[in-house]
This record gives structure tokens, C-alpha cells and sequence, in this order.
């Protein structure tokens, strides 16, 4: 025999909810999720999208072909009635797709249109950017070589004048190798 088991706690019993009759969607939506919050563990079921309705292709061989001779039964006008429609509804349903076939490739074409504009837009804006920025990076060079001018003016003068020292006593040597020439020019 097996042994005495200890006794079960007893389960709590849930309490019964009050029925809320929604008087809005937006009360409803709220019931709805309250609902779905009380046990967030619990996975909540997703419906998978529904495929579009499609026509059944038309048969590949028609048995009972319908002519058009007189004496036709009166049982055979609902049949035809009903071939007539399943066929209507089958050419409804492919001019349907080839309009939302054209109004998507239309959008494509758009969409490229309008990718190709912005790009457009864009590189105009990215080439005025560029051109600010160098135009900035150029200022700002040019008030570089302004105040490095500005800080070694004596230097560069030094250089000028002592060039020009230089020049001014080659001329001089020069001239007094030239004996020919006067000192001093009378008359003027």
C-alpha cells in the first residue's frame, strides 16, 4: 500500500469578474488589455494574415459544354447563370490585380523619382557646404599669414633693408672701379 500522502493546500478560487458591457471602442480596447495584463506570462495569439481571396481557375476540360441550340432544358439557364458569374468574377478579379500591379509599379517610379530628387538636393547642398567650408578654411589661412606678417615685420623689413644695403654697396663698389665718371656733375 502506499503511504498517506501529506493533504493538498487548498487552490485559490478566482473571483468571478463583473460583467462590463463596453458602451466605446475605446472601452473595450481598455477592457481588452486590462484582460490581457492580468497574465502577462501568457502568450497572446497573433491571427496570421489572410490570403486575398482568389477565384478558382477555370476548369482545364469542360465536360457539359453548353451550345446554343433551342430545346435547352430549364434547369440549364442556373447553371449557365452560374458559370456566367464565376466567370465575371474571375475577369473582375484579374483586372483588379493588374490595376494594383500598374498603381504599384506607378508608386515604384515615384518613389525612385523622389529618391533621386532628394539626392539631388542633397549633393547641391552637400557642394555649397563644401564650398563655405573651404571658403572659411581660406579665410582663416589668409588671417593666419596676416598676423604672422604682423608679428615679424621688423624681421622681414630687416631682410628687405639689409638686401638692399647689400645692393647699395655693390652699386658703390662698382662705381668706384669706374674712374671715368665724375664725382659731380656741373650745370644742371
Amino acid at each position: 500500500m502506499a503511504a498517506p500522502s501529506a493533504p493538498r493546500p487548498p487552490r485559490p478560487r478566482k473571483e468571478p469578474q463583473p460583467l462590463v458591457i463596453p458602451r466605446s471602442a475605446a472601452e473595450e480596447q481598455r477592457l481588452r488589455l486590462e484582460r490581457l495584463m492580468r497574465n502577462p506570462e501568457k502568450t497572446v495569439p497573433i491571427p496570421e494574415k489572410l490570403n486575398e481571396w482568389a477565384p478558382r481557375p477555370p476548369p482545364e476540360f469542360v465536360r457539359d459544354v453548353m451550345g446554343s441550340s433551342a430545346g435547352a432544358g430549364s434547369g440549364e439557364f442556373h447553371v449557365y447563370r452560374h458559370l456566367r458569374r464565376r466567370e465575371y468574377q474571375r475577369q473582375d478579379f484579374m483586372d483588379a490585380m493588374a490595376e494594383k500591379q500598374r498603381l504599384d509599379e506607378e508608386f515604384q517610379k515615384k518613389l525612385e523619382r523622389n529618391k533621386m530628387i532628394a539626392e539631388e538636393q542633397t549633393a547641391k547642398r552637400r557642394r555649397k557646404r563644401q564650398k563655405l567650408k573651404e571658403k572659411k578654411m581660406q579665410a582663416k589661412k589668409n588671417k593666419l599669414e596676416q598676423k604672422k606678417q604682423e608679428k615679424e615685420p621688423d624681421q622681414s623689413q630687416e631682410r628687405v633693408s639689409s638686401e638692399e644695403d647689400d645692393e647699395d654697396s655693390k652699386e658703390e663698389e662698382e662705381k668706384e672701379d669706374d674712374a671715368e665718371e665724375p664725382s659731380f656733375v656741373m650745370g644742371r
